[in-house]
């Protein structure tokens, strides 16, 4: 039963919206309750009189009290009073003495808020007052099981604060951290460590989650306090008898993890592990076949991974520092646990298996680094190798076509087989090699009859040793010629057995990995090619029952066929045939599933575009292949172009729009049939979107021949156009621009005003002030516009923008003094920069343009000062700093053009108009005149930096 008090003033009618099921008028009532003693300075005192007098049963207003006290200590301590300070402490040993007199214990909600309550008032006040924080507690508690479970789960909430390494804290807290754990080891750690081991000895039989709580304790603390209060014969040997109690012997396990883990003397650490496991054996803990228990085992296989990688990292230190003799005697005591390695490696429990990979991988890299290997260490390899093997593959629960999390968890322990793998090829390519060998042909031999999941892993075998044993651009078969023979034999073994009909998805799908993976095996034997390009176009590929399987074939089918293409000539028509169903566009209304999804169908375009483009066939011939394999889908696409306009429904037309865009990204050598998509007045984004992205993929592919399209499709462009259109369309043109250049000069002189309005225009456009996406639209194409004008600047066509009109020049100029001043966007001031940097050495000469001089003087000089002197102008901002290099080359330039005048105007007139004093202006003005303009860059990062004090 609770203490019992005087009752405390609370808001009992806020206290009734803690409960979860009150309706919301009371739960919005207590939130404004608790948010009122949160900031109050002394009415959450009723919270403290509430728990030290035990007043509430409710569990809720229990967990709230201590809710408000931990604002109170976490955010408001500083500010508290001696009295208030104290008044805590009180609460929480009144609090603490109450649950030793309770014959139930409260709820574990409350006493993990109680236990985090705890930690933080020992973070804050065990340094200055409250040194003795433990021994008041201790002292309270003795060995009362209501008490110790407070103590512990306090200790572990203190661990969770102070020493967790995942918990990122500030240099202040790491400090305080470090202090706190020092004066810990000074003053009061012998004490814990004794009170630890007479819990352990008190409660393992009588309160088994007492003794796990308290090993869970002492695994996380063993990591900093002195190991030999833990590494000691009493404590060990109490460790050690735990591991036989069946309810404690996982956390012992744990325990003992942390303690094998702790950093120590090579040799000191290789004595440790020996003597526990000369225990952990004797007591048949070794004996991992008779244990059923796979729980248990899984801690276990931990256990000897950790003590196992031990022995590694000692063995490591000893052989750096010369020490032959313990090398030597470490050495032995890691291949001594190589016979339980294997059992665990080779478990049927995946968990208990992975979790001894790290040892395994240890233990390998060690052989690789000794100059010889022993028979016995051959062996060893050799077994590993075979529990590979066997643990690659699927059981018989593995769900292919509805892949959980179960199915997560063995691809990803099968990633972890395999980095085993390469390191046994690292070790021994021979042995390697000669495993998988046999494995395969034995296997291949008897595919028929053989379970599903041997075929499989027999030809991932081969297809690892792919990556396992390297090779140069894949050469796999030239070189060393037993590897390249061994692989040619597996391979020729692989697609002419038959293999690639066995009826199972996974089957299907390691076959057309493994023969995309060496396919330059057909380059070797041509002869194979017909019989494998049979197997991806029939139902064994492209056709294959598994859409799973269909889609991974089409794209594996266009990386063989790119690989091959120069021997395809034999089967281009063929291919085009067997394909052609495949390459139709399906309409949203036909209602049948198509075999392939539009993104597979874009693998196979890509392949038939290869076959005809590199086709030894007459360019007459050619022609005709593309047209017929395109007719379709530009008739196709017409048709459902003509529907979309009269279509009112708006998943109809999306369905129809999304129909429309696949066909633009099908065609590969088309152009005009699809500009009259950008006018379409629906469905415009996904349509306009789309013919982009194919235009920009013809820039690549066709080169000049698409650039009498890019006229009519920008015309299309601009018209009515949204920020995010002109965004999307500007690298379009400035893709055009930089590698064509003065090819495309008239259209970027015909376009270059219609774009820029067009920007201009929606730019102009009003929106909220908290509308962040627009604004963030706005800045994004303010960015594209300054890299458009920069990409004509750079290209070297003087003309384009010399030849709009003075009008017209001058308002673009305004607006790149503008951008380089006025936005605080660092990334477009900087491109202004370049771009005015670019104009005063085009135009800023004796014999640039009429007027620009002028100009330089009147607007580009003052913006490369007022852009820095703004506020917002951060100079401690890597990207801000970049954009003021800029502007000193900006400043650089004007005078390389206009030379001593230059030098004058900022002496005389501009530096004495922002109170520059005459020796920093003329400072300034010599290191101008260097010839390096780093100096005029570090001087001008300096000079703003004392003028924004």
């Amino acid at each position: 039963m609770a203490c019992q008090s005087v009752a405390a003033i609370m808001d009992e009618q806020a206290l009734l919206g803690l409960n979860p099921n009150a309706d919301a008028r009371y739960r919005q009532r207590a939130m404004a309750y608790f948010e009122q003693l949160k900031e109050s300075q002394d009415a959450w005192e009723v919270c403290a009189e509430a728990l030290a007098k035990g007043i509430y049963n409710d569990d809720h207003v229990k967990f709230f009290c201590f809710q408000v006290l931990e604002h109170q200590i976490k955010f408001r301590h500083a500010a508290l009073s001696a009295a208030q300070q104290q008044l805590i402490r009180e609460t929480l040993m009144k609090w603490l003495q109450c649950q030793l007199m309770n014959t139930q214990p409260e709820k574990p909600f409350i006493r993990n808020k109680a236990a985090q309550v705890l930690a933080l008032t020992f973070i804050m006040e065990y340094l200055t007052m409250w040194p003795k924080f433990f021994f008041d507690i201790l002292t309270l508690v003795g060995l009362n099981p209501h008490g110790v479970d407070i103590y512990l789960r306090t200790l572990m909430a203190i661990d969770a604060e102070v020493v967790d390494r995942d918990i990122l804290h500030t240099p202040e807290e790491t400090r305080r951290n470090t202090l706190i754990k020092d004066t810990m080891r000074e003053q009061c750690i012998p004490s814990l460590v004794e009170s630890w081991f007479q819990i352990l000895q008190t409660y393992q039989l009588s309160h088994p989650e007492l003794t796990c709580q308290c090993l869970e304790v002492v695994g996380a603390y063993v990591s900093w306090i002195d190991l030999n209060l833990i590494a000691n014969d009493r404590f060990v040997n109490l460790l050690l008898s735990q591991m036989s109690v069946e309810e404690l012997r996982e956390e012992a396990c744990d325990c003992l993890f942390e303690i094998v883990n702790k950093g120590m003397d090579p040799v000191d650490k290789t004595k440790l592990v020996e003597s526990l496991c000369q225990v952990l054996q004797s007591a048949g803990f070794f004996n991992v076949e008779q244990e059923e228990d796979v729980d248990f085992l899984a801690k276990f296989s931990r256990l000897v991974n950790g003590m196992g990688q031990s022995l590694v990292l000692s063995w490591t230190k000893l052989a750096k520092a010369g020490n032959v003799k313990d090398a030597a005697e470490t050495l032995q005591a890691v291949e001594a646990k190589v016979p339980l390695l294997l059992q665990l490696l080779v478990h049927e429990d995946d968990d208990i298996s992975a979790n001894i990979v790290g040892f395994c991988y240890e233990y390998l890299h060690v052989l690789k680094q000794l100059p010889q290997l022993t028979d016995q260490q051959k062996t060893n390899i050799e077994a590993v190798m075979l529990a590979v093997m066997k643990k690659l593959t699927y059981d018989d629960e593995y769900n292919f076509e509805n892949e959980g999390e179960d199915e997560a968890m063995f691809v990803e322990y099968r990633k972890q087989l395999k980095m085993l793998l390469d390191r046994l090829a690292q070790v021994s390519p021979e042995l390697l090699l000669e495993a998988v060998r046999r494995v395969f042909t034995n296997t291949m031999q008897s595919w028929q009859t053989a379970p599903f999941m041997e075929v499989e892993v027999a030809i991932r075998l081969l297809y690892m040793l792919g990556e396992a044993l390297p090779a140069s651009h894949g050469a796999h078969f030239s070189g060393d010629t037993a590897k390249t023979s061994a692989l040619q034999d597996m391979m020729r073994t692989l697609v002419s057995c038959g293999v690639s009909s066995y009826q199972h998805s996974s089957v299907s799908l390691e076959f057309f990995e493994t023969v995309v993976r060496y396919d330059k095996f057909f380059i070797v034997e041509p002869q194979h090619i017909p019989n494998v390009l049979m197997t991806f176009l029939d139902q064994r590929g492209l056709r294959h029952n598994s859409p799973k399987v269909r889609s991974r074939v089409a794209y594996l089918f266009s990386r063989f066929i790119k690989t091959l293409h120069k021997h395809m000539n034999a089967f281009i028509e063929e291919i085009l045939t067997r394909i052609q169903d495949l390459l139709e566009l399906a309409p949203p209304e036909n209602g049948f599933p198509a075999l392939l999804t539009s993104d597979d169908q874009l693998f196979m375009f890509e392949t038939a575009g290869v076959l005809i483009v590199n086709s030894e066939c007459p360019v007459e011939r050619k022609q005709a292949l593309m047209r017929s394999l395109l007719t379709p889908l530009m008739d196709a696409f017409r048709l459902l172009l003509a529907k979309l306009p009269q279509e009112t429904e708006t998943e109809r037309q999306a369905a129809l729009a999304d129909c429309l865009s696949h066909a633009v990204g099908f065609a590969s050598r088309t152009s005009k049939t699809f500009l009259p998509a950008l006018s379409c007045p629906v469905q415009r984004a996904v349509l306009r979107s789309s013919v982009r992205s194919f235009l920009h993929r013809m820039i690549i592919c066709m080169e000049e021949e698409v650039l009498p399209f890019v006229p009519a499709a920008s015309e299309h462009m601009l018209k009515d156009c949204e920020a995010k259109d002109l965004q999307e369309f500007i690298p379009l043109i400035s893709q055009i621009t930089a590698k064509f250049k003065r090819q495309v000069s008239p259209f970027l002189q015909q376009v270059f005003m219609p774009l820029v309005l067009a920007i201009f225009e929606v730019l102009a456009r009003p929106a909220e002030d908290n509308d962040q996406a627009a604004a963030l639209e706005k800045q994004m194409l303010r960015r594209s516009y300054f890299s458009f004008i920069q990409t004509v600047t750079g290209s070297g066509m003087n003309e384009v923008m010399a030849n709009q009109g003075a009008e017209n020049i001058e308002r673009v100029l305004f607006t790149i003094i503008q951008g380089a001043v006025d936005f605080p966007d660092p990334i477009a001031q900087k491109t202004c920069f370049i771009i005015l940097s670019k104009l005063v050495e085009l135009w800023g000469g004796k014999d640039g343009m009429v007027g620009f001089p002028d100009f330089i003087y009147k607007h580009i000089v003052p913006a490369c000062f007022l852009a820095p002197l703004k506020p917002t102008f951060d100079l401690s901002d890597a990207q801000t700093v970049l954009t003021l290099s800029e502007c000193a080359v900006t400043l650089k330039m004007i005078h390389l053009k206009r030379g001593p005048e230059c030098i004058q105007f900022l002496q005389q007139d501009y530096l004495p108009s922002l109170q520059v004093s005459p020796e920093i202006s003329q400072e300034l003005c010599q290191v101008l005149q260097q010839p390096d303009v780093k100096v005029l860059k570090n001087y001008i990062k300096a000079f703003f930096q004392q003028a924004k004090l």
